[in-house]
């Protein structure tokens, strides 16, 4: 069996973690386990659910210190990094929490029977219900708020479905410390263990997707990833939802009044946003639109000078420095592509400098790839209907983000007409990194920044998660609470009406 080693990427120190990787046989017992805690956790009704939810936070905050000594060791993210990846992720936690004792998720409605002007009608209630045990791959760039404890696992949680999540292989003693935290929370309120279970290793991964008794999939990663694990999912003989968070390119428009007005405010916001964590973010802004002038000349010479200037940094593993430095390279010598700022070899293997590229839209299709890392492209245009064409043919994207001035109003609607397809999120005059998590989030976009129309941050997250039910005439006492006569304290819409 695979004994498991962590690596740090800053200095390439290799460490033994204890830990094999998880067989097909104790994967088997592990998601039978969350099945068998199904009971246990609808048993604790929405208050037990919030209850856990806010012990797990709870849990992670004792281990604060350990986790993000051990996350810095095997990822190469700083200190305040990780200290703010704490926070986020005991927040997500406690917003479920607060969603789930609020209620509105359930959706409950109930329909009296009566009269319809289509005659005598039944007695019909609905609301979402858990799907059952769901399986979450942790994130690498994420070692927290998109790993185990993450919102694929919160969301799971607060639907009322036991997770088994598959480690991250760049980070497997952070996810074991993290699942300690979460076990040690469902033990806090008496649940069965594998109410939330933890494996190791790749084969694990793939055995957790084909098991019969998962009945969702959360996964954070690249298009190739995910692709593979979606074959699994479609070759199963009881297909399932598969939620996938994958590639985005993130364009960002500046506008030939906001480059005039603000090209160096603007041009330090995206160095910012393009070397943040390394360039590791789904929402880093990898393609940049700038009118071609010499408004878009000054601010594309100040973005370079910044990357130019910036330091070096460690990526979270050896392959995605690799594929970071083999991308750059063959975008930077595609047919019209100059180099602006070349990401300088460095002596560590895990570690890569800024670099940045700039085209024309003539050639936009060459440079079409995501270059996970501290990069981007700049795409020069011509005028309105040239920048029009260019962004019409880039791919689904987690979001997009518009850099105008007030008396450019009938360019940005244009704009935001010709970006709103090919996103999830609009940003205007800001920069895409910094996901708020919230009741009002959506983090999807169309293919292939991913394959569903749901959200992986905020609480709508949760309903990846459910499923409807009807009950038509049941008696009183075999509905659920939300929905019976009387209940109090779930907003729920009867006979049309919403109350609260």
């Amino acid at each position: 069996m695979t004994v498991l080693s962590s690596r740090n990427p800053a200095t390439g120190e290799e460490t033994p973690t204890g830990l094999r990787a998880t067989s097909t046989e104790e994967v088997d017992r592990v998601v039978t386990e969350a099945h068998l805690a199904v009971p246990a956790l609808t048993s604790l009704g929405r208050e037990g659910r919030a209850r856990l939810l806010e012990a797990m936070a709870d849990r992670l905050e004792e281990s604060r210190a350990r986790l993000v000594e051990t996350a810095m060791s095997e990822t190469g993210l700083s200190r305040p990094r990780l200290e703010g990846e704490v926070g986020r992720t005991t927040f997500q936690l406690r917003l479920f929490a607060a969603a789930v004792r609020e209620g509105s998720f359930l959706e409950a409605a109930i329909d009296h029977a009566g009269q319809t002007p289509l005659g005598p009608a039944p007695d019909v209630r609905r609301m979402l219900v858990p799907l059952g045990p769901v399986a979450v791959f942790g994130a690498s760039n994420f070692p927290l708020a998109f790993s185990v404890p993450g919102g694929d696992t919160a969301s799971a949680v607060a639907a009322g479905c036991p997770v088994v999540v598959k480690a991250h292989e760049s980070h497997p003693l952070t996810s074991q410390l993290a699942f300690d935290a979460l076990r040690a929370a469902v033990e806090d309120l008496g649940l069965p263990p594998r109410t939330v279970g933890l494996v190791h290793g790749r084969q694990a991964g793939a055995d957790l997707v084909v098991h019969p008794l998962i009945k969702a999939v959360g996964f954070t990663g690249s298009p190739a990833g995910g692709r593979a694990l979606l074959d699994l999912v479609n070759a199963r003989p009881e297909p399932i939802p598969f939620y996938g968070e994958l590639g985005s390119l993130n364009p960002l428009v500046v506008t030939p009044g906001a480059a005039a007005a603000r090209g160096a405010a603007i041009a330090e916001g995206l160095a910012a946003s393009i070397t943040g964590s390394a360039g590791q973010l789904c929402t880093k802004p990898g393609l940049v639109f700038v009118p071609a002038g010499e408004a878009g000349d000054v601010l594309v010479e100040e973005l370079a000078a910044i990357l130019a200037e910036s330091v070096a940094q460690p990526l979270l593993n050896v392959g995605i420095a690799s594929s970071y430095r083999e991308i750059l390279g063959r975008l930077g010598s595609a047919p019209g592509v100059t180099v602006a700022v070349t990401a300088q070899d460095q002596n560590e293997p895990a570690w890569a400098a800024a670099g940045l590229l700039v085209t024309g839209s003539a050639g936009l299709q060459e440079v079409l790839e995501e270059c996970f890392g501290p990069a981007a492209v700049v795409v020069r245009y011509a005028d309105e209907a040239d920048l029009v064409t260019a962004l019409r043919q880039v791919p689904g994207s987690l979001t997009a983000s518009v850099h105008s001035e007030p008396d450019e109003s009938a360019l940005t609607r244009r704009l935001v007409e010709a970006v709103a397809p090919i996103a999830g999120r609009l940003v205007f005059n800001g920069f895409p990194t910094g996901v708020r998590v919230s009741w009002a989030q959506h983090h999807g976009g169309p293919w292939p920044s991913t394959n569903t129309l749901h959200t992986s941050v905020g609480v709508t997250a949760v309903r990846r998660f459910l499923r409807p039910m009807v009950w038509q005439d049941a008696p009183q006492e075999l509905l659920p609470e939300e929905l019976r006569d009387g209940h109090t304290g779930t907003p729920r819409r009867v006979d049309g009406a919403l109350r609260a």
